[in-house]
């Protein structure tokens, strides 16, 4: 049995179907009862589950062997900023997940972190790696959030150390793919994200701006990727602490954007591209090392980015994920 905690998000979704279409034993959690129905319908158990509540878990099953955490609360998801419910949710709620662990025998616990924790190396001019020392930005919406984040991975190494838990965390960039997460907050003020921005001018045929330095790349990785290394990892018998699950490519915000011009726009129209360099474009340049996920996951790259374009058209016209559109955002 894997326990998916945070199946009612994006990346949530793209697993639990995966794992459905395996045919393995999976139960479901959300925040609430709206996905409920779309779960059971798939022959998968669901409950709605706080984090924060240690009493909610009792609503889990009784035993399991794998557990991924994926529900937590991020400054994109939210209006305000309390710190206190950084730390209810990520921090206490991953130590409830913990128990939890414990008390059903679960094997291994696979949790979802971001890269936030390595803010300070972006721009670095090489890849980064999980040995690297930790350099957060003690400024902004995610200081609170990403403090909160690493106690949490503290503590999953704490219960590996203590209790033999098999203890595997993700460091993960932004995840690319269809899904609810076209508008997120940046302190506390809901934007549209740049790529719905430059898809939406692409399908129109109108000109995209590119402003700033074209040539700054990031980091660009798929969710169906991530989610084949969410489920190496509950398979492999090597995986144990930190893992950088991206792409391992740089890809450049011109090829970004090219990309998003050649698999969207018509054929006989295509946007133009207008290069503003006197514009600030705030973007950073990230490249993750991804060896040691390949060596024990058996991580592969299976969407580089134009294939990743062209399967996040197909499920945007197939509105795969109807369920989850507007429940994005929480207040």
């Amino acid at each position: 049995m894997i326990v998916v905690i945070g199946a009612s998000g994006f990346i949530g979704s793209y697993l639990v179907d995966e794992l459905v279409a395996q045919k393995r034993a999976v139960f479901a959690t959300g925040t609430t009862d709206r996905t409920a129905d779309y779960y059971r319908s798939k022959g998968v158990g669901f409950a709605a589950l706080n984090l924060a509540n240690p009493a909610d878990f009792q609503k889990l099953p009784a035993k399991a062997d794998v557990v991924i955490l994926l529900g937590a609360l991020l400054p994109a998801n939210v209006t305000d900023y309390n710190p206190q419910n950084y730390i209810d949710i990520n921090t206490t709620g991953t130590l409830n997940v913990l128990e939890y662990c414990r008390r059903a025998g679960v094997r291994k616990l696979i949790n979802a972190s971001s890269h936030s924790d390595v803010a300070g190396l972006w721009d670095c001019g090489r890849a980064i790696r999980e040995d690297d020392p930790i350099q957060i930005n003690y400024k902004g919406d995610h200081a609170v959030y990403i403090i909160t984040k690493i106690a949490g991975q503290q503590l999953v190494e704490h219960y590996h150390q203590e209790f033999g838990l098999g203890g595997i965390t993700f460091r993960l960039p932004a995840v690319y793919g269809f899904g609810p997460h076209t508008e997120i907050y940046i302190d506390g003020k809901r934007v549209v994200t740049g790529f719905k921005i430059f898809i939406e001018k692409a399908q129109a045929g109108e000109p995209i701006e590119v402003w700033g330095d074209a040539k700054k790349g990031r980091d660009l990785v798929y969710v169906k990727d991530v989610v084949g290394a969410f489920i190496g990892a509950a398979d492999s018998d090597k995986a144990q602490g930190l893992y950088n699950i991206a792409s391992g490519i740089r890809t450049t915000l011109e090829d970004e954007v090219k990309g998003v011009v050649e698999v969207f726009s018509p054929k006989d129209h295509p946007s133009k591209i207008i290069y503003r360099p006197d514009k600030p474009n705030g973007v950073h340049t990230y490249l993750y090392d991804i060896s040691k996920a390949k060596r024990d996951l058996g991580y592969q790259i299976r969407y580089p980015y134009i294939k990743m374009l062209e399967d996040y058209k197909i499920e945007m016209q197939g509105k795969r994920f109807a369920h989850l559109i507007g429940r994005e955002h929480k207040s």
